[in-house]
């Protein structure tokens, strides 16, 4: 179908990145463009019991976590969730990320913990996946003090934050971490060569641009040749197997498209339960505009009943049998 309606004014003249960047500015402008862009076209987020800031030991330094509690008496799943901003802005402290996050934890019954990473070109790769992990390991350890199952652990991120959930997989399997039940993936940059034909198409006209993707990784890698690092582009990854199963949710009109149904693809072959879906007239990140778009609230209700599944199969079966590998067009 062509982009939604909706979605082409937004699309006439979209911003590219300046060739010099003030960051401290960059990323002040950038919180309060997306908190009144949310204001504007977003639903607001649910109450939850309640919603309290962390901040804990990483390398060589620290980072917030906000976690959000639901009404309901636990021990409860726990979501840890990844926002995005191409590695370089964003917070837990924006709007969109506040709102998915109080949506999820009402919606789906769990405690949500969104990671204030640190950010580049201060903090290269692969310091924010390391801030994930560090994060992900603390709330194992604190389990009995958030109230949660640290059997139930699912994690979710988009765009740059997708890329970082499904790194962080790899690395949790790699080094015996704490167990995964599921990897939700929204337009996840899965491949940081930018080789894969999408990247090409939708890579300019679109909401995100391909010149823009090239001058974040070179901000965000310290060198081209770690763009081929698994951990840093999953999908170039030699061996998928042994990872927690994956749902993927990719825009139509997104260069990141073919990122998000390889990987699926990949984990399939490698024996991961993994499913794709499509989201049609959507380019990337527009998911968020739910006060806008019916086929925002749509994925924002498959993403939720995604992870209400799997909180309802841990209950009965493993979670393994979350499902064989399918691609919707949904």
């Amino acid at each position: 179908m062509p982009v939604d309606p909706f979605l082409e004014p937004l699309l006439a003249n979209p911003p590219l990145l300046p060739d010099e960047i003030d960051f401290p500015a960059l990323r002040a402008q950038a919180h309060q463009d997306v908190d009144a862009l949310a204001d504007q076209l977003a639903e607001p987020g649910p109450e939850v019991k309640k919603r309290q800031d962390a901040s804990i030991p990483a390398t060589d330094g620290t980072i917030g976590l906000r976690i959000y509690h639901p009404f309901k008496d636990g021990p409860h799943p726990v979501h840890l969730y990844l926002h995005g901003g191409g590695w370089i802005i964003g917070s837990p402290w924006d709007k969109f990320t506040d709102i998915i996050c109080r949506e999820r934890c009402t919606a789906a019954t769990c405690v949500v913990i969104a990671v204030d990473y640190r950010k580049a070109p201060e903090h290269k790769f692969p310091t924010g996946l390391n801030d994930c992990h560090a994060a992900l390991t603390w709330i194992s350890d604190h389990a009995a003090d958030l109230g949660i199952r640290p059997g139930l652990i699912t994690i979710g991120g988009a765009s740059a934050g997708g890329n970082l959930a499904a790194a962080l997989t790899l690395k949790v399997r790699d080094e015996d971490g704490p167990k995964l039940a599921l990897q939700l993936l929204e337009v996840p940059a899965l491949d940081l060569t930018l080789s894969l034909p999408s990247h090409q198409i939708y890579g300019s006209g679109y909401a995100l641009a391909l010149s823009d993707a090239r001058k974040i990784l070179h901000m965000y890698l310290t060198s081209p040749d770690q763009a081929n690092d698994p951990y840093a582009s999953p999908l170039l990854a030699p061996d998928l197997s042994g990872l927690p199963p994956a749902h993927i949710m990719s825009a139509e009109y997104d260069m990141l498209r073919d990122d998000g149904e390889e990987y699926a693809r990949r984990l399939s072959e490698a024996d991961v339960p993994a499913t794709f879906s499509l989201q049609q007239g959507h380019v990337h990140n527009s998911a968020v505009f739910t006060k806008a778009m019916a086929s925002a609230r749509a994925w924002r209700q498959e993403a939720i009943t995604v992870l209400r599944r799997t909180h309802q199969q841990a209950a009965v079966v493993p979670t393994k049998s979350l499902g064989t590998h399918a691609r919707s067009e949904a």
